[in-house]
């Protein structure tokens, strides 16, 4: 009880800095203030941080886990490059509505270490990987992924960095427009022969699934596929 107890009043203040960081910025999230408003006592606050980074580094974890927890389960559609735009959409949307977190979450020193920073990267290797397997990638996986995620981290910091009323709305898109073009092919224009699968691209998307090849030939084929040309 007194585990569950403690955990209870860990998630409380956990919460109420969150809301002072939403509401007032990171400025706000004082000792004081987070105890006043969790009703403890401040020294409550370092049985469980260290100090406030430490806080605050629990705050932005809280958050934005639960926002990629909501992510990932979203419901895929059937086009795999729609639900990579509405990904995308989604990340801007969430940064500018949590602006001092994704600030925080921004700082590589937190972000490298961030559990939920890696989960959200994870996503996004789900959603390329789903444009990948059907055929609409132009590059590797992994440097479209790092295009996107500079890109729409990049996009955030840049509308943040303005008065909400000077914000322009287009550059998000135009941004997402300009990887698009490096990064997506245009549809096939007709199925590949015998379900062949088009390119070494979208085959090293769908090795790691083919039913024919046993564990040990699909890692081969992965290895083989990731050699320099």
């Amino acid at each position: 009880m007194a585990e569950a107890s403690r955990q209870q009043t860990r998630e409380r203040i956990v919460e109420v800095a969150a809301q002072l960081l939403r509401e007032r910025g990171a400025g706000a999230v004082t000792t004081r203030a987070v105890a006043q408003a969790a009703g403890v006592q401040a020294p409550t606050l370092y049985r469980f941080f260290e100090d406030k980074d430490a806080l605050l580094d629990a705050v932005a974890e809280h958050v934005f886990a639960t926002y990629v927890t909501g992510k990932a389960r979203t419901e895929l559609g059937a086009d795999p490059v729609a639900d990579l735009r509405a990904g995308w959409e989604a990340h801007i949307a969430f940064g500018l509505a949590n602006a001092p977190l994704f600030g925080l979450l921004a700082d590589p020193a937190r972000g490298t270490r961030s559990a939920a920073v890696a989960a959200g990267l994870d996503v996004l290797r789900g959603l390329v990987g789903r444009v990948a397997a059907a055929g609409r990638l132009r590059v590797p996986e992994e440097r479209a992924v790092e295009l996107l995620h500079a890109g729409g981290s990049g996009a955030v910091l840049t509308l943040l960095s303005r008065p909400p009323q000077d914000r322009e709305p287009a550059l998000a898109d135009a941004m997402y427009d300009a990887i698009a073009a490096v990064i997506l092919t245009d549809p096939p224009a007709r199925p590949a022969a015998n379900g062949a699968v088009p390119d070494a691209l979208t085959l090293r998307a769908v090795a790691p699934t083919l039913p024919m090849l046993s564990p040990a030939e699909r890692a081969l084929l992965v290895e083989w596929l990731e050699r320099p040309g």
